[in-house]
């Protein structure tokens, strides 16, 4: 009875925490397809998810978000906020926005978990008109 309690727990456990978005995603960039640097998402007591760069894996061309048009213009990329106000959805994280510091253009988004795997999707108006990226789970 206790190895069936045990493995009932299990399943639970990963069934909850499997849709779960938290913890540091080393991404991809999707020109190139090297890795570019680890975010690491928390979620905030508002109850929304947040997402900053605490780790670049390749030297950007500047260190600052020049391109940037709100309150992270000119702020180093290196501890910049690029994911703001995710709402979970089911299975999918979305109503926020993830801003790309190297273009510094903003666009809404919508994060859905695979495995160890997050599908980044960041699209202007419609989610069909944009662009994603895969992101994997940083040891």
């Amino acid at each position: 009875m206790k190895k069936l309690l045990f493995a009932f727990a299990a399943v639970l456990f990963s069934t909850l925490s499997y849709a779960q978005i938290e913890g540091k995603w080393k991404t991809i960039d999707d020109e190139t397809g090297q890795a570019k640097s680890i975010v690491q998402i928390t979620k905030a007591k508002d109850g929304k998810y947040y997402g900053k760069v605490v780790q670049l894996l390749i030297k950007p061309a500047s260190a600052t978000c020049t391109n940037c048009k709100d309150d992270r213009k000119n702020k180093p990329i290196l501890g910049l906020e690029i994911i703001r106000g995710l709402v979970k959805d089911g299975n999918d994280f979305e109503d926020g926005t993830i801003t790309d510091p190297k273009t510094g253009k903003t666009y809404k988004c919508i994060i859905k978990r695979e495995g160890d795997k997050l599908n980044v999707r960041g699209y202007v108006g419609f989610s069909l008109i944009g662009r994603s990226q895969t992101w994997y789970k940083a040891d």
